[in-house]
């Protein structure tokens, strides 16, 4: 018998319930994560310690010695009492292309491929690299990995060659499991070609799988690559193989997954997240921010290449014993009709996407989501940057009816899962606010000396005073720059380099980045990568690059380049240019605007000063505060005059 259930059930019953539960959860944290830990996750052996932390180190353990296994808590025990549910509803970048896989579809075929790696001598600690399309079998491989206790990293699929090479060199990888190609507007990626070019770089990796998705005619390596369906056949026939390959017991400590995300410096950062902490508050944060009840279907949009899909796309919904939407096509450009038709086809009940889709859908007015039936939803979430009103309104008109609650969630990657969020139910909503830190975290803002705000609506940096179990453990390989990163600027607090105020009834926003990572489509992209690649070109003698406001983006990629002399300053050459990040980064690294300048300014010591150039870039440059720290004063005027609008999409 379906479950009887109001139309917006809420976990936590209203702002008195949060108010408690959230108090005992700062000031008892360790017996309010145990007992959430004991609810959400299935342990075969409990822990010795609930908490050890220590932020001068950034050393940070939740529930060591108890053991457990990601891919036993995702999908097993839900096989195992309904294995005919269904875990995915995919949707290829071609309407007629679908799939539907159930618990027990996806316990099969996660373990066989599990049983292939091993044969490979794949196992715990092992690191294995996943640069694959939006298909079922990139989770696939991820809990298959998860299964034998080896370390996935997730390779975004739009990434190019040198951006992979770097990805497989500074995690050490083992294995590659990748595609022959994707699609992409109909088109077809090949996206094995670029696995080639990025595999000259790692000779010694000695695992390579080839998933078949476009049909391209290709020839593999025999000394050291294999088809993803060949190898299962082939282990499937083996009648001394057991039908499921029983999971590793892991440590709550232990690794799961690394996944890299932009730097300053220009290398990235893998970010390292463990079974226990992080598999607990994407189960806790899926259920309680977006209200999920078990006959739920959750769509979120972002790519599994990215935290969000991660968290939101594969671990929070399995753990839930949720359907999930999976989605191949890509969001830019959206095709409104394209959205209401899944929406509509899938009955979707929480629909979790980003600001830059929601803009670019209601560019297309208000007609397009019109003729389908979105009485389905019932929560809407964006991530990535605060939405405007004029878009929240939107969003709430045309997607929620009016009913449906926003939920805005504000993290990162180094958090695992969301840290302010509104929640269904829990006080009003305020178009474009993150509003209240999520239980276990406690936010203050800092000022520019390292004091704490005390009035309404000042700005500041964003911190936090404790440690909560979603939060990363590490960088991969580079502990001290982890520390430098997040825990050495305000000792005893994390450092989210995210500017913030709180207005009079405590609600938080977050105002924007203090460092120089440009959140563009919600993809987080490194000033310094950027550069590099635009630096590789023999033309370019220097570039700086910068994130302004964009109306579609959010912030936009804007460079100013200096080139070497005699060389012509032409569209052709801009064209070359985008073209030459792009295939280096990405599609993803599209520049949206470049300015030839001959001098960029730079303090007495060298340093390019970007925060003006961002000035510059918006339109909103009215004069440097301290011109005595500028090296060349008389580089602004020619910067200001010399300011380009955006390149048409």
């Amino acid at each position: 018998m379906p479950e009887t259930r109001s139309p917006f059930p809420a976990p936590v019953r209203d702002r008195t319930d949060y108010l408690r539960r959230y108090q005992r959860s700062i000031e008892d944290p360790e017996g309010f994560w145990a007992e959430q830990a004991d609810h959400y996750l299935t342990w075969s052996r409990k822990w010795k310690t609930g908490l050890f932390h220590d932020f001068e180190q950034a050393r940070f353990e939740w529930f060591r010695g108890g053991m457990l296994n990601a891919a036993y808590n995702c999908v097993d025990r839900h096989a195992e009492k309904h294995g005919e549910k269904v875990a995915y509803f995919w949707q290829g970048d071609r309407p007629n292309d679908t799939r539907t896989v159930t618990y027990a579809d996806l316990l099969e075929e996660s373990s066989r491929l599990a049983t292939v790696l091993k044969a490979k001598h794949i196992g715990k600690g092992d690191r294995v690299v996943l640069y694959m399309p939006m298909i079922v079998e990139l989770p696939i491989a991820m809990l298959a990995c998860a299964r034998i206790g080896a370390i996935h990293c997730v390779v975004f699929g739009e990434y190019g060659p040198m951006a992979l090479a770097n990805r497989l060199v500074e995690c050490q990888a083992k294995a590659l499991i990748t595609a022959d190609g994707r699609y992409r507007d109909g088109l077809v990626v090949p996206l094995k070609k670029y696995a080639d070019q990025a595999l000259k770089r790692v000779p010694d990796l000695t695992t390579v799988i080839v998933c078949r998705r476009v049909g391209l005619d290709l020839t593999l390596d025999p000394t050291r690559e294999v088809w993803w369906d060949e190898a299962v056949a082939a282990i499937s026939a083996d009648p001394h193989q057991p039908p499921t390959l029983p999971p590793e017991q892991m440590d709550a400590e232990d690794p799961l997954f690394i996944l890299f995300t932009s730097g300053t410096t220009g290398v990235p950062k893998g970010i390292v997240h463990t079974h226990g902490g992080y598999l607990l508050y994407a189960a806790m944060t899926t259920h309680i921010v977006f209200n999920v009840t078990p006959d739920d279907v959750f769509w979120c949009t972002a790519d599994v290449g990215w935290i969000t899909g991660h968290t939101y796309g594969v671990y929070g919904p399995l753990l839930n014993g949720l359907t999930s939407v999976i989605y191949e096509g890509t969001p830019d450009p959206p095709n409104a009709d394209r959205y209401g038709t899944i929406l509509q086809q899938y009955k979707v009940s929480t629909f979790y996407t980003t600001p830059t889709l929601v803009r670019a859908l209601a560019k297309s007015g208000d007609a397009p989501l019109a003729p389908y039936d979105l009485s389905a939803l019932k929560v809407l979430g964006t991530v990535g940057e605060a939405l405007s009103s004029k878009t929240w309104n939107w969003l709430h008109r045309h997607l929620g009816r009016g009913i449906c609650p926003i939920v805005n969630t504000y993290w990162q990657t180094e958090t695992g899962g969301c840290v302010l969020t509104p929640l269904p139910g829990v006080g009003p909503l305020k178009p474009g606010v993150g509003t209240l830190p999520f239980f276990g975290i406690d936010p203050v803002i800092l000022d520019d000396i390292g004091q704490e705000v005390t009035g309404p609506d000042q700005d500041g940096v964003l911190c936090i005073r404790t440690p909560w179990p979603g939060m990363a453990r590490t960088i991969y390989g580079d502990h001290e720059r982890f520390i430098n990163a997040y825990f050495s600027q305000v000792p005893g607090l994390y450092f989210t380099a995210d500017g913030a105020r709180k207005d009079k009834d405590g609600y938080y926003r977050i105002i924007g980045r203090i460092d120089e990572v440009i959140n563009s489509s919600g993809n987080r992209l490194g000033s310094a990568e950027l550069e590099a690649a635009l630096m590789l070109h023999p033309l370019v003698a220097e570039a700086a690059v910068v994130g302004p406001p964009h109306p579609i983006k959010g912030q936009g990629v804007y460079a100013f380049i200096i080139l070497k002399k005699d060389a012509p300053q032409t569209e052709a050459l801009k064209t070359e240019l985008i073209k030459q990040v792009q295939a280096e980064i990405g599609p993803i690294a599209s520049i949206d605007a470049i300015q030839w300048v001959d001098a960029l300014p730079k303090t007495r010591s060298g340093k390019i000063m970007r925060h003006l150039l961002n000035r510059i870039a918006a339109g909103t440059y009215d004069g440097a505060p301290d011109l005595s720290v500028v090296s060349d004063p008389g580089v602004f005027d020619h910067l200001v005059t010399g300011h380009v609008d955006y390149l048409e999409p």
